[in-house]
């Protein structure tokens, strides 16, 4: 019960509307309960064809309680919806504030379709926790009480009956029903986590599968998925007509336990015959609230599933956090200084980087080469504080960039990485992400100095999914475009344009030399062209720098650098 304590503290902030919520739905009911008692009164009364002035009461009893009874099922849906959206907007703002900062280190660990799965789905399932598990469990109590005073005027033992099958109907009935499908809300849940995932594959994987001939297993793996969900969602729809039946049952026990207990005082007159039938309308009412109760303690289930997901993630700690005082990134002094720097990924034995140190002047254009797994990219992610190193620091101005705010830092440092994420959005809009402010004017500069002048007509064009409507090299353009409008005095490529042909390679290439004159440059590559261009080359090779100089130095002595320079020249050639 630790996690849905936990879930209602999420809600706590809209206890008087739940309150209200479920006010107006015990009121709903009683109108209910009203009205067929007033009705019943009146077929029983004018049997005996009184004179039409002894029903004008009773007649506008109907009026009344049937008018109530819609206009107060309205207000407490409008009010219990409100509060569900209310509370879903809030628990999406809740789960991202706290996602945010878990990326991307501590998100490595989950798939995207279970991420997704979990972002979408188990927050959906929350909605519930409100109209299905906290409010009719409220309105079924208040409407207990109702009739346990209403039938107890009459008759104890007649109180102590209702009492009875409404406890059967909304605790025993509820528990029957948890014990029967313990493990399907969770299951069901579970199947479509796994489908998400198999989604996921099959539609970012599609090529692949189909070229290695794995297409027909993996459609067949969904099929099977498909089916064992169904299964369970079949068992589910049994048993959810089953608890309809029982709490039908229970309150036909009910009226045939009330009449045999007030029959004797309707046979000695201490009751009268429309008493009787008034009194068995209101009992068949009264269970109108208890239908729900067994689904509550399935969605109960299902809600505690979703949330110990949900905490999974976000009870880990980030790894990087701002300080309580953050500094000012400097303003001006951007010499970066790297000192005995080591980092090892977790769940690794080899370190990525191994005691690293080299300083960048400002102005400064450097390289940093070396083969695959040498331990480039760590050193852009160790930049960018998505990670933490284990040893050594890393300065800028002279100061720890621990000491700064994670995001001034990156607003500060601009990065074209090898792959250039596009949202499914227009041109503008993923523009917009490096420079929220910018104006149309500005958007259509930086496309033109980034190489897409056809571009500046087409702000409003749907890029497609990852930006696949685009080619590789007008989504590096486009990542060129942002760097721009970001105006970063820091600039990292890391294997920027290492999925182009020659051609676009190149001319991105010019671009990006003419963008970053002035700028701290820090490039990162295993492809080894144009480094004539730098003012230092660093080599790596097991996280350690075994080479460094002009690209003539290097070239002169027989060392890795050499060696892939000419492998590469070779091939290219």
């Amino acid at each position: 019960m630790k996690i849905f304590f936990r879930l209602t503290t999420l809600v706590k902030p809209y206890f008087w509307w739940m309150a209200l919520a479920a006010l107006i739905g015990f009121a709903t009911t009683g109108s209910g309960i009203g009205l067929l008692m007033t009705a019943g009164y009146i077929i029983a009364k004018a049997a005996l064809q009184p004179p039409a002035a002894t029903l004008e009461l009773s007649i506008l009893g109907v009026r009344v309680f049937g008018l109530a009874r819609g206009v107060l099922r309205y207000a407490e849906r409008l009010i219990s919806h409100n509060i569900t959206f209310k509370i879903l907007a809030k628990l999406r703002l809740w789960f991202y504030d706290a996602i945010e900062p878990l990326a991307p280190a501590r998100l490595m660990h989950f798939k995207s379709g279970d991420l997704l799965q979990r972002i979408v789905d188990d927050i959906q399932s929350l909605e519930n926790i409100y109209t299905r598990v906290l409010g009719p469990p409220l309105t079924a109590m208040l409407v207990a009480a109702l009739m346990w005073f209403l039938l107890g005027s009459f008759s104890l033992q007649a109180a102590m009956l209702i009492l009875l099958f409404h406890l059967l109907a909304g605790i025993g009935v509820p528990l029957l029903t948890k014990w029967l499908s313990r493990g399907l809300s969770v299951g069901i849940m579970n199947h479509k986590t796994s489908q998400q995932i198999l989604a996921l594959d099959l539609f970012q994987g599609i090529g692949e599968l189909q070229l290695y001939g794995k297409l027909p297993g993996h459609l067949a793996e969904m099929r099977s998925m498909e089916k064992s969900k169904l299964m369970l969602q079949r068992n589910n729809a049994l048993i959810e007509g089953m608890h309809d039946s029982l709490t039908g049952m229970l309150m036909n026990g009910a009226v045939i336990a009330i009449l045999w207990s007030l029959i004797p005082a309707v046979s000695i007159g201490g009751l009268n015959g429309m008493s009787l039938a008034v009194i068995t309308l209101a009992v068949i009412a009264s269970f109108e609230p208890f239908l729900p109760l067994p689904a509550t303690v399935k969605h109960l289930e299902a809600d505690k599933h979703a949330g110990e997901r949900l905490f999974e993630i976000l009870d880990a700690k980030p790894e990087t956090t701002a300080p309580v005082t953050p500094l000012p990134f400097p303003s001006k002094e951007h010499t970066i200084k790297i000192e005995k720097l080591s980092f090892t990924y977790p769940g690794s034995s080899m370190k990525a980087l191994d005691r690293l140190s080299f300083t960048i002047f400002p102005g400064e254009h450097i390289a940093i080469v070396g083969p695959s797994g040498a331990g480039k990219s760590t050193i852009t992610s160790l930049f960018m504080r998505f990670w933490n190193s284990n040893e050594g620091s890393i300065t800028i101005g002279g100061h720890n960039i621990s000491l700064f705010d994670p995001e001034e830092l990156r607003r500060n440092i601009a990065l074209v990485s090898q792959r250039t994420y596009l949202f499914a959005e227009t041109i503008r809009e993923n523009l917009l992400l490096a420079g929220p402010e910018a104006t149309d004017d500005d958007l259509k500069k930086a496309l033109t100095a980034a190489g897409l002048d056809h571009f500046t007509s087409k702000l409003d064009e749907w890029c497609g999914q990852h930006g696949m409507k685009l080619s590789g090299g007008e989504r590096q353009r486009i990542a060129i475009a942002r760097i721009l409008l970001q105006s970063a005095p820091i600039m990292i490529l890391d294997e920027a344009t290492a999925n182009l042909d020659g051609v676009t390679e190149r001319e991105v290439t010019e671009t990006l030399n003419t963008i970053s004159a002035g700028k701290t440059l820090m490039t990162i590559t295993h492809r080894l062209k144009a480094m004539e261009q730098y003012d230092r080359i660093l080599v790596l090779e097991k996280g350690k720098i075994v080479e460094q100089g002009v690209h003539g130095e290097l070239m002169a002595v027989d060392g890795l650098y050499r060696r892939m320079w000419e492998l590469q020249h070779v091939v290219t050639t």
